[in-house]
């Protein structure tokens, strides 16, 4: 009989935050077991940030060299290859995984096993290897980095149907003709804009009153209105009821305003969500704790209720950024070997949504302070009174600050507009220091710059 293999670190998942936690322990000389069912890099490098920023990269380009004219200058028959802009995503992935893949292989404390795991005990994983077989492996200790992946919502007639995800989509070899999405959150939002400027006509459907629904309401009322600027309808208040093949054409049949109407549509995406991914896990066999969510619970140093075992990134439920799972690792290793100060509680997490101009957030909205008691005030500025947005050509959306009336700090920022997670960032790292605002709009910056609005925003 073969000897079961002894570990000191399982990791089930190479996303942000296993990926960089499997290096570091094997750096400290510990034996590491990295168990991965799809592709190395987790779903930022996969199926999340790397592709989608990449493709959104092309629509944004096309579309503005479709404006040159604005700016003077005349561009003949520009054409989108689409196949081109798919081949360049697939070849920026396929960089990023074998750079990965060289660190492994040149690392001789790490072990990489292509398969499903699942638990048999606290200490013992199975694992179903994708090219056949199953191994039993054990270690002192596990971390979970399983991630999630899109939630399909029930509508009737949907298993009849040919439909993409946030994932299949970013495999298609032709540019839809008309693209239905079921959603208008925030995934929802990039890749609607996204295949408008590469040419789709786009419908986007959903429940709510309006879009984005955790933002405040002028932020997603502009939103809105420069999405239908851009030609994009949305159908909100809107329930979708059941859909159909018919030929070569998909027609939904929505509810609105308590009518039933029909969509016709060539292709059909649902952006509803994400869920965790532990149902291959196994964790009854070792009474993980999970919350209603399905969410697996950890305290504020991501260890789960058992003891030897952990949770990171997407998997443990909270903001699904990228950003907060590598921070995730960032806490474990300090619990691990530093001071044991680092935790998850009052985190200051900031997000960008990638449509055109961007939406950077960090912080409180005006909406959550309000419910939190605070006394605030709130200042905003145009970008269309900004020098450079105006000398960019780019001029829509607005900045907004909430601010502390008590203390004159700054409790949150929403930059809707050019570069707006980059400015975001630059009030982000404000906050961190617990400057007042009157610090940033007392501040020398560059002419002409973004940087600059900061005087002119906090001007109040």
């Amino acid at each position: 009989m073969s000897t079961m293999k002894k570990y000191d670190a399982i990791i089930i998942g190479s996303g942000q935050a296993g990926n960089p936690l499997m290096f570091n322990l094997a750096k400290r000389g510990q034996k590491v077991a990295m168990i991965e069912k799809n592709e190395l890099g987790g779903a930022c490098i996969n199926f999340g940030c790397t592709p989608t920023k990449t493709l959104i990269a092309s629509s944004n380009f096309y579309h503005r060299v479709q404006r040159s004219e604005e700016l003077g200058v005349i561009t003949n028959d520009v054409e989108l290859d689409f196949k081109k802009v798919m081949k360049r995503k697939n070849n920026i992935l396929k960089a990023f995984r074998n750079s990965i893949k060289k660190g492994v292989d040149r690392n001789e404390n790490i072990d990489l096993y292509y398969g499903v795991a699942s638990f048999i005990d606290k200490n013992t994983v199975n694992i179903d290897l994708n090219v056949g077989g199953v191994e039993k492996i054990e270690a002192d200790n596990i971390y979970i980095n399983s991630g999630a992946k899109p939630n399909i919502i029930p509508i009737d007639g949907i298993e009849n149907v040919k439909y993409y995800d946030s994932t299949s989509i970013m495999e298609l070899d032709e540019l839809p003709e008309h693209l239905v999405i079921v959603g208008t959150g925030y995934i929802a939002l990039e890749f609607g804009q996204m295949f408008k400027r590469f040419g789709s006509k786009v419908t986007m459907i959903g429940r709510g009153k309006s879009i984005i629904k955790r933002e405040d309401p002028d932020i997603s009322a502009r939103v809105q209105e420069i999405l239908e600027e851009d030609g994009i309808e949305l159908l909100l208040n809107a329930d979708t009821k059941r859909v159909e093949k018919v030929g070569n054409k998909i027609n939904l049949y929505i509810e609105k305003d308590q009518t039933e109407e029909k969509v016709e549509c060539s292709h059909l995406m649902l952006a509803t969500g994400r869920e965790t991914v532990t149902d291959n896990l196994k964790l009854e066999n070792v009474d993980v704790k999970l919350d209603k969510k399905g969410n697996v619970q950890v305290d504020d140093k991501l260890k789960t209720n058992v003891n030897n075992i952990y949770a990171l990134g997407d998997v443990k439920g909270g903001p699904q950024f990228t950003h907060i799972a590598y921070d995730d690792y960032r806490i474990v290793a300090d619990n691990l070997f530093g001071e044991g100060n680092r935790n998850i509680n009052d985190r200051l997490f900031p997000f960008t949504l990638f449509i055109e101009p961007q939406l950077g957030r960090v912080g409180l909205t005006e909406t959550q302070a309000k419910e939190k008691g605070y006394d605030i005030e709130v200042a905003k500025l145009e970008m269309k009174h900004l020098g450079r947005s105006i000398e960019e050509n780019i001029t829509r959306g607005f900045m907004k600050a909430v601010i502390d009336k008590e203390t004159h700090k700054i409790l949150g920022v929403a930059i809707l507009g050019y570069q707006g997670g980059e400015i975001m960032a630059m009030i982000q790292i404000a906050m961190m220091a617990g400057m007042k605002y009157e610090e940033l709009r007392d501040g020398i910056f560059t002419h002409p710059s973004l940087s600059e609005a900061l005087n002119i925003l906090f001007d109040i």
